[in-house]
């Protein structure tokens, strides 16, 4: 089967996938050849992990990271691993999750990339899905690469985002601003092929993420959006919602666009948690590119991820993604009528908050 989009059959390397959608456009070309370069760190990765422990305890915490969390082996690893990988591409410079600057590669190369290397390092003690969330970007004129500057970009300038995620098999979900694609490794081969070119996510679904713990730190919108849909039929929503929570953000992504549903890591009155937890550029930009190329929104609880422009490498952001229509609710509870109003028996037959 071949994709009209594409022009790519279904089991397709990835390589082969970019280079028909590059054509003779040098631009193109170079994204092309930075998406090969970081394949090649995503596959070595994907087998280091399958590993195991067969190399010594993986989750060891070595010290603290930039945003705070224990930095795990795995995390310092992963880095190395993609870095790598990437000095065989037209990159610039890297700006990493595990780093506290930009890595400086090449400063005559046209394009940088932001990353988190191992996104869900808590899970690798008890074998739940991690993963690599990544995003291309211009370098900017007249701006050295390797400053912290050169990576102060809006979310709209994204040329590629994507993530692996390392689970039952290893899968890339993948955009270049024309749909989002779907790969799976394939173990024989040991590259990307592709599964699906366009992946749509669904509306309607009945799910939502976020971790239920922090109940009491949150805002009110937040809490009032979380206990309408717990109550269920019952309540404003009239429908019953189900809860999911992996503390893998690759992995609640997944799932969203294979099955719709929301997600949400919002602000909350926590020690450091005021502008949320998740980094906007490398993490909260390429899921929303992702996101928005599958049909689906993402956003701060009020404004589109993709429009923000971050002040410092490691800024963090809150964020609500998944299927557009939740999306739009969630924005509804931080911008509707009063509080008053949202809670009463009428308000809710009006269906304001129904999806």
């Amino acid at each position: 089967m071949r994709d009209h989009q594409t022009g790519s059959a279904v089991g397709a390397p990835l390589g082969a996938v970019l280079e028909h959608w590059a054509g003779e456009d040098p631009n193109r070309r170079d994204v092309a050849a930075t998406l090969v370069a970081l394949e090649r760190g995503l596959v070595a990765l994907s087998g280091r992990i399958a590993r195991g422990a067969l190399d010594g305890d993986m989750g060891e915490v070595l010290h603290a990271g930039e945003a705070g969390e224990g930095q795990k082996k795995l995390d310092v690893l992963a880095d190395e691993f993609v870095i790598s990988a990437l000095r065989g591409g037209p990159v610039a410079a890297v700006a990493s999750e595990e780093d506290d600057l930009p890595v400086l590669l090449d400063e005559t190369a046209p394009l940088l990339v932001a990353l988190d290397p191992l996104d869900g390092s808590s899970n690798i003690d008890t074998n739940l899905s991690v993963g690599t969330i990544f995003s291309v970007l211009p370098r900017r004129p007249g701006v050295h690469p390797g400053s912290v500057e050169s990576f102060l970009q809006a979310g709209r300038e994204q040329l590629a985002a994507g993530y692996a995620i390392y689970g039952p098999h290893t899968a890339l979900l993948l955009t270049v601003g024309d749909g989002t694609m779907h790969f799976v490794l394939d173990p024989v081969s040991q590259g990307f092929r592709l599964v699906e070119a366009r992946v749509e996510i669904a509306n309607g679904a009945s799910e939502f993420a976020i971790n239920m713990s922090n109940y009491r730190h949150w805002d009110e919108p937040v809490r009032l959006y979380i206990d309408d849909c717990l109550s269920g039929r019952d309540g404003p929503r009239e429908r019953d919602f189900n809860m999911r929570w992996h503390a893998s953000l690759v992995a609640e992504a997944h799932r969203i666009i294979r099955r719709g549903g929301v997600y949400l890591y919002p602000a909350d009155s926590r020690k450091g948690y005021g502008r949320g937890r998740l980094r906007l550029l490398y993490e909260a930009f390429p899921i929303a590119f992702l996101m928005e190329q599958a049909g689906g929104l993402a956003t701060d609880g009020v404004e589109p991820i993709v429009e923000l422009t971050p002040k410092s490498l490691h800024e963090r952001v809150p964020l609500v993604f998944g299927s557009r229509d939740k999306v739009d609710t969630v924005a509804r509870y931080h911008v509707g009528p009063s509080r008053l109003a949202e809670r009463s028996p009428l308000f809710g037959r009006r269906g304001l908050f129904r999806p």
